[in-house]
């Protein structure tokens, strides 16, 4: 039987100790077309949560979130969750619907976080831009907010992009400004659109263009303004 002196103790229990665990996998890290690591998707998480609200707006009294010029600046948490309020299950499947392809045109698009940051900017602005149509007494629908997510991810495309990228934006844009324009949001409050079985604003979508080209333009102006130099 052999006795392990101090020395050779040391070296038995290292030897039986068990090979340590990495912290990661090896293998290439999953990168972005521009070459940034890709973490998570902001711009999915707005369009999560638009769909998640739309769902849990379905359970509630619409009365208490939706959009009233009247309470708008007495009970500002509308400017959020009238996009939640929806008016038949038509509406609410389209604008599901609506969310899904949204988030998957920002992310085919591959927007930085600024631009779903800008998106987020731009929810309460496309309900606030509502009180210039005062007789629209109430309204609800996430088709605003959607729009503003169309308008935003074209702008990236269109304004931080070269090549085929910037032609997609510019092309979206303009059937965006096409679409608004044919809407007529200055003429009358609500529409009625063929085959759907609600009221439509126009006004609703034009702001929410508005509100996400904007807030996406201020948010790439601020990320190229060059830092100041203390003297």
């Amino acid at each position: 039987m052999h006795t392990f002196t101090g020395p050779e103790r040391r070296e038995a229990d290292r030897a039986s100790d068990p090979a340590p665990v990495p912290a990661t996998l090896p293998g290439p890290v999953p990168r972005r077309r521009d070459g940034a690591p890709v973490r998570r998707d902001p711009w999915v998480a707005v369009a999560v949560v638009a769909a998640l609200g739309a769902l849990a707006g379905w359970l509630l009294p619409a009365a208490a979130i939706d959009w009233q010029p009247a309470l708008a600046w007495r009970e500002p948490w509308r400017w959020w969750t009238a996009a939640f309020v929806h008016w038949s299950p038509l509406h609410l499947a389209a604008n599901l619907a609506g969310a899904v392809l949204v988030g998957t045109f920002g992310r085919a698009a591959q927007v930085p976080p600024r631009v779903a940051l800008a998106w987020l900017a731009a929810w309460p602005l496309a309900q606030l831009a509502l009180l210039a149509q005062p007789a629209l007494a109430h309204y609800g629908g996430l088709s605003g907010v959607l729009h503003a997510g169309v308008a935003a991810a074209a702008c990236w495309l269109a304004a931080a992009q070269r090549g085929r990228r910037r032609a997609i934006g510019v092309a979206v844009l303009a059937a965006l400004a096409a679409k608004v324009a044919l809407e007529r949001p200055w003429a009358a409050p609500l529409t009625h659109p063929p085959g759907w079985d609600i009221a439509v604003a126009p006004l609703a979508h034009a702001a929410g263009a508005l509100a996400g080209l904007a807030c996406t333009l201020a948010a790439l102006a601020l990320r190229r303004r060059p830092p100041r130099h203390r003297e």
